[in-house]
């Protein structure tokens, strides 16, 4: 008897659905099992926010510059790719937080913004007396009363008051969510703070005692934090998409309705065609996903979650121009009560030193979040003055840049607020009786960073792989 050969739609081209197009065509290969994979991506190019330009010879990235080295789902790929050599790390140096106008550096020993270490937190010029003394308020406090989720800003204003929340945790958060604290879940972003309080009571005590969480992974102090490519990100995107040769990649082509038909869902392209999978693995934004399953009533909470419009730039400068940034800076974060239009700023050249020609500094800043989008929507020339000027005023730079590049990213940070998880798993219940072949995976969804990206993929995989299994 033959074996039926499996048909399976990836739709979406990021790093998610590349990775989970990667996973199909390995593990059925490896476990000899029929599959024909169809990658399905709107624009003319995969990699979605992955894009490194080289220019001049710096290397640029106008979406992520680099994923945490503590995670280790990139790395394996990368192993299995062939490209781990080219993997590089980050060098050592501190983070700075913007106060008032005034750049300080993030206290040794903060876990996003939480303090575990009294000597550096003490001797920080960050905070006040007062605000040093109601922070360690946290230590006699007691547990917040059990809840299924809440927002961050309240939780962590009360363990350790508006202060140290202003001045560090707000600027931390919104610098790696783009989002309100004070609409944000604490179980969507960082769970650990919420089941620490519950089962140490201080949080600051707790940190301490707990092994999971180690407070100099969360530091810029020491080599290898970061890591990224030579080349930059988009060499694990080609890397990923030579390996698809066994698959078909239609590039420029939109998914602009889906059906249900006995079991098989039913895509209905823009160029007139259609195709008919067994399993269907979405890899969008969540707007984009939304709109498709509209039609049957399902999918309604996507439409109310929220994306914050960001834009990245990127300017570049003689040495001798910027008089007033430390050697060691990797970059800083800004607090809302500084005049500030950026929201953070990564020195690119002290975190990648071999990805800038020597006597040249590349600054890229942030700047877009919830409440002051507008500013994304300016033309290239506003943005570049905006930036410039709030550069200038921190670093006292005297040259104009050698080039800027502006890149934009129109509601490209989906916003997990209170009840994020639950409202996921609840929607997830319900296409499973709706569309049962259809997984929906990336940013969305459980996690924006590339790791997370990574791994979502590889376990949408492993799940049609397993369902294979069953249906032989």
């Amino acid at each position: 008897m033959t074996e039926r050969t499996r048909k399976v739609a990836v739709v979406g081209g990021g790093i998610t659905g590349l990775s989970a197009a990667y996973y199909l065509q390995k593990q059925a290969k490896e476990q000899n099992i029929s599959l024909e994979v169809t990658l399905i991506e709107a624009t003319h190019r995969l990699g979605g926010k992955i894009q490194t330009l080289r220019k001049n010879g710096f290397v640029i990235e106008r979406g992520p510059d680099s994923f945490l080295a503590r995670t280790n789902s990139i790395n394996l790929l990368a192993k299995e790719l062939g490209i781990d050599d080219q993997l590089i790390e980050s060098r050592a140096g501190k983070t700075y937080v913007m106060v008032e106008d005034k750049l300080h550096p993030v206290p040794e020993g903060s876990v996003m913004g939480v303090p575990t270490a009294f000597g550096p937190f003490l001797t920080s010029n960050l905070y006040s007396w007062s605000g040093k003394i109601r922070a360690v308020g946290d230590l006699v406090l007691p547990k917040s009363p059990a809840a299924t989720d809440q927002p961050v800003g309240p939780f962590v204003r009360r363990r350790f008051g508006t202060e140290v929340v202003e001045n560090l945790i707000e600027p931390l958060f919104s610098g790696y969510f783009s989002g309100d604290i004070d609409r944000l879940s604490i179980n969507a972003t960082f769970p650990a703070f919420y089941e620490i309080e519950q089962q140490h009571r201080s949080l600051i005590f707790g940190m301490k005692k707990n092994g999971n969480i180690l407070p100099e992974e969360f530091t810029t102090d020491k080599n290898g934090v970061f890591q990224t490519f030579q080349h930059g990100l988009e060499t694990l995107v080609t890397a990923l998409e030579k390996e698809l040769s066994a698959s078909t990649v239609l590039k420029g082509v939109k998914v602009e309705s889906i059906e249900n038909n006995n079991a098989k869902a039913v895509l209905t392209l823009n160029n007139d065609s259609t195709i008919i999978a067994d399993d269907v693995i979405f890899a969008l934004p969540h707007s984009k996903v939304q709109s498709l399953f509209e039609p049957y009533g399902l999918l309604k909470e996507l439409k109310e979650m929220p994306a914050t419009s960001v834009a990245t730039v990127s300017m570049a400068f003689p040495a001798e121009a910027v008089k007033q940034y430390t050697d060691n800076a990797i970059g800083f974060v800004v607090s809302r009560n500084s005049d500030f239009a950026i929201t953070a700023c990564i020195a690119s050249h002290c975190k990648w030193p071999s990805q800038t020609p020597d006597g040249k500094m590349l600054f890229k800043a942030f700047i877009g979040r919830v409440g002051d989008e507008a500013v994304v929507e300016l033309s290239d020339k506003e943005i570049e003055k905006t930036v410039l000027a709030d550069l200038r005023k921190s670093m006292a730079i005297e040259a104009d840049p050698e080039f800027t590049i502006v890149s934009r990213w129109k509601e490209a940070m989906p916003q997990y607020l209170v009840g994020h998880k639950e409202r996921i798993e609840k929607m997830r219940k319900e296409m499973k009786t709706a569309f049962p072949m259809v997984q929906m995976i990336g940013s969305s969804f459980e996690g924006y960073g590339l790791p997370s990206c990574v791994g979502q993929g590889a376990a949408a995989a492993r799940k049609i792989i397993e369902r294979c299994h069953v249906e032989q």
